[in-house]
């Protein structure tokens, strides 16, 4: 078995929106109002990792359909851009849904979609590893679908001859029934004291 590395080189992934859910349903805040490069680098020295590089991945709503959160994201994605993140975005796509009210009814109701977001999080995961960029994958996501991409990962270090880790961090609440990672990856969870002293300063929402 490869040795594990002194010095573990890391990229950070973040899934945008997935991380927001996971910070209101534990910490119950109502805005992405995260600094990524903050908290990278704070669950990476927690862990003994060395930050190489950060990538932001979400979903845009038009500014046709909500020119307050399209403003918001074009402002957040200028700070990061300027802090050297790499950002990928996709446009929203809203769905017409139908859901059953507490009685019964059936209602339509318009659901947003990130369509593409974590197979690009995913593709970028497994070239980012076959071209031995990082040692470590530290995914800011709960989302299972990246499972798959964890498979694909100890593949790649089994014909590479080395040592490859997945994790995902996430926010943790004792009193939350959501504290699970992505499967078949190390969970590197974080509380809120951690999460505090990584909030933006910066308002985007003026």
């Amino acid at each position: 078995m490869p040795a594990e590395p002194d010095l573990k080189r890391t990229v950070a992934f973040f899934d945008g929106q997935n991380l927001f859910n996971a910070a209101k349903s534990a910490f119950g805040y109502h805005f992405p109002n995260y600094d990524v490069k903050a908290l990278a680098k704070a669950v990476c020295l927690q862990h003994g990792l060395q930050l190489i590089q950060t990538r932001f991945y979400t979903g845009v709503p038009s500014v046709t359909y909500d020119p307050a959160k399209n403003k918001f994201w074009s402002k957040k994605f200028l700070s990061m851009r300027r802090q050297k993140i790499r950002v990928f975005s996709r446009p929203v796509r809203y769905l017409h849904k139908s859901i059953k009210s507490t009685d019964g009814q059936e209602q339509k109701v318009l659901v947003g979609d990130e369509k593409g977001i974590d197979v690009r999080i995913a593709i970028d995961i497994i070239s980012l590893a076959f071209d031995q960029i990082y040692d470590v994958a530290l995914v800011f996501s709960q989302g299972q679908d990246l499972s798959e991409a964890a498979d694909e990962i100890r593949k790649i270090a089994k014909v590479q001859a080395r040592w490859i880790k997945i994790a995902s961090a996430f926010p943790i609440n004792q009193a939350n029934k959501k504290n699970r990672g992505i499967n078949k990856t190390d969970w590197l969870p974080f509380d809120k004291a951690v999460y505090d002293a990584c909030i933006d300063p910066k308002d985007y929402r003026q």
